[in-house]
């Protein structure tokens, strides 16, 4: 499913998205640590806060490490 979106944040027009692309939005911008920022369409809102939550998740440094 693609979606049509108007960006608020910077008034520019958010050509054709799809799911992974919202996904994967969310996901850098908590990487960045941006503020959140999803958009009004409640699937492109819901996938880009899944990609926000996800690119959140700090991981033990352990995980790696197999002795």
């Amino acid at each position: 499913m693609k979606n049509t979106l108007w960006s608020k944040t910077n008034e520019t027009y958010m050509s054709w998205m799809n799911n992974e692309d919202w996904f994967n939005l969310g996901k850098a911008d908590a990487w960045s640590d941006k503020p959140k920022r999803p958009p009004e369409d409640a699937q492109a809102a819901s996938m880009y806060d899944l990609g926000y939550s996800e690119g959140g998740i700090k991981h033990s440094p352990m995980i790696n490490n197999h002795r």
